[in-house]
């Protein structure tokens, strides 16, 4: 295995990393207006609406009617999207760490065009050095065009640039790319990331 420089860039990604969300949540919505376990995502989720609108064809209110339009529960789409998840402590921290010893950090994610009103709702705006919004430039993860893209927008070569993300999927997409990249399980992971970022010291660090 070739050995990796230090990296001193960073890309978290949003959902699954530094946002969370309650399951509860969707699951209470969808008990009120009766509608099956999972429906709301389920047909959120569904390539053929979601790709329009992470890839700026379609805006975040027309992605969103369309999936009233297929439940034909309009009232449970509106009070579903009333929550915005919660940003996770650890990850903060862990940007915040990584700023604070000069180290690139930017949010690498799959969003809609309702992405900045959701930083701004979760007092993040200020937390980040660059947001890479696949609706901004039209080019989704785990496409290379979107990993090319976030490199360049962070000033930061891939080969030293680490990329943290839930997604199996678009971990492999970075990491074919030239990104060093990890998928995201929650804080067992942070003396990883650390490591790999020269923060700490740990017995291995990401590929």
């Amino acid at each position: 295995m070739t050995s990796r420089p230090i990296a001193t860039g960073l890309l978290v990604d949003m959902d699954g990393v530094l946002r969370r969300w309650d399951p509860q949540v969707s699951l209470t919505v969808e008990q009120r207006y009766e509608l099956p376990p999972g429906t709301l995502a389920r047909t959120a989720f569904t390539p053929s609406r979601v790709i329009p609108a992470i890839t700026g064809e379609a805006s975040h209110a027309d992605w969103m009617s369309s999936v009233a339009e297929a439940l034909g529960e309009p009232e449970a789409v509106v009070e579903w999207e009333l929550y915005r998840g919660e940003v996770d402590p650890d990850v903060l921290g862990l940007v915040r760490e990584a700023r604070a010893a000069g180290i690139r950090t930017g949010l690498a994610t799959n969003a809609t065009d309702r992405l900045d009103a959701d930083l701004a709702l979760l007092d993040l705006v200020d937390e980040l050095d660059v947001v890479i919004n696949s609706s901004v430039i039209r080019v989704a993860k785990p496409a290379p065009g979107y990993f090319q893209a976030a490199c360049a927008q962070l000033g930061i070569p891939p080969r030293q640039c680490l990329f943290v993300d839930d997604s199996e999927r678009y971990v492999n997409g970075a990491r074919a790319a030239g990104l060093s990249a990890l998928r995201w399980s929650g804080p067992v992971d942070l003396p990883y990331v650390r490591a790999a970022l020269g923060l700490a010291t740990a017995t291995s660090s990401p590929e």
